[in-house]
């Protein structure tokens, strides 16, 4: 894979296709479609749309196409795997010069269908695909950023603990929102963590959503520190709150925030995508066509099992 040479150590830049492309442009990128099962798989290979919604990147429904779509070609529609073998994909967009300003979701899937059985009437389909965010306009790239809010600890009524932590993105581009909480200063000077962010979101610009840790049933109602770390590519933010919680079905009080830390810095895309599903994995390789060398250099191959 490779990645522009500003965004070498993006994380972003290892799991989705993200640009900003001025209109008239084209890029190129190069999928490498792997059969990690024993048996031969015939593989369609196909654009389809997709949308922010919901503080979520949802697929549309079979091949549904958008604009975004009927800008992307490929040498392959459909691929013949033999049991562990892969085979290469190119994929060439080409954003029409009269295109307008904005931003364009969708993703470039790699199917499968499962052998029919003998009196069996469902059909299992098996897809694995690059998202695609590709911001539209001339000049520079929007800067990408975003805020945390509140932070509310809470019990289920099974007594598991959690923290939710509301966000905003502040920023010109789509955002997906990962990190941890930890927790310190608990009775007895204890600490906890940290812990995984459960429930991320995909933002689009201006939106707002939560994100949410969960916890041991056993942790004590503290009181503790939280420190909440999230990020989005290269953009991180950190802040720390004096939480309680509360008793099992109850939603406790607000956190009073201790402090603010924004560290990293708000950048704009990032180049070549990941997501998986049982049984293949798709990888990406980027170029673009412009009179000069593509900017970076190759990135190591990354493999992933379903």
């Amino acid at each position: 894979m490779e990645a522009p040479a500003d965004r070498r150590t993006d994380p972003r830049a290892l799991r989705y296709i993200v640009d900003h492309l001025p209109p008239g442009t084209t890029i190129k990128r190069q999928l490498l479609i792997v059969n990690r099962t024993d048996e031969t798989r015939h593989v369609d290979v196909y654009p389809a749309a997709a949308t922010l919604a919901a503080s979520a990147f949802r697929f549309g429904e079979d091949r549904a196409e958008n604009e975004l779509t009927s800008w992307v070609t490929l040498d392959q529609r459909a691929v013949e795997l033999e049991p562990w073998g892969e085979a290469r994909v190119r994929a060439t967009v080409t954003v029409p010069p009269a295109a307008s300003r904005g931003e364009r979701y969708g993703v470039i899937w790699a199917s499968t269908t499962s052998a029919r059985r003998a009196r069996g009437e469902v059909t299992q389909v098996h897809r694995v695909g690059v998202r695609m965010y590709l911001d539209i306009g001339p000049g520079g790239e929007p800067v990408s950023d975003f805020s945390i809010g509140e932070v509310r600890p809470a019990r289920a009524p099974e007594g598991d603990p959690s923290v939710t932590v509301q966000v905003r993105n502040t920023g010109g581009r789509a955002l997906d929102l990962t990190g941890t909480v930890s927790l310190t200063d608990g009775p007895a000077g204890s600490r906890a963590g940290p812990f995984p962010i459960g429930q991320g979101v995909t933002l689009a610009p201006g939106n707002a959503g939560q994100v949410i840790a969960r916890f041991p049933v056993e942790l004590p109602n503290g009181p503790w520190k939280a420190e909440v770390n999230l990020e989005s590519g290269l953009v991180k933010r950190n802040v720390t709150a004096q939480i309680q919680f509360p008793d099992a079905g109850q939603v406790g009080k607000r956190g009073s925030v201790v402090s603010r830390i924004m560290s990293g810095w708000a950048v704009g895309a990032a180049v070549a995508g990941l997501l998986l599903v049982t049984g293949l994995a798709v990888l990406t390789r980027r170029s673009r066509r412009s009179g000069r060398p593509p900017a970076g250099r190759p990135r190591e191959r990354i493999r992933a099992g379903g």
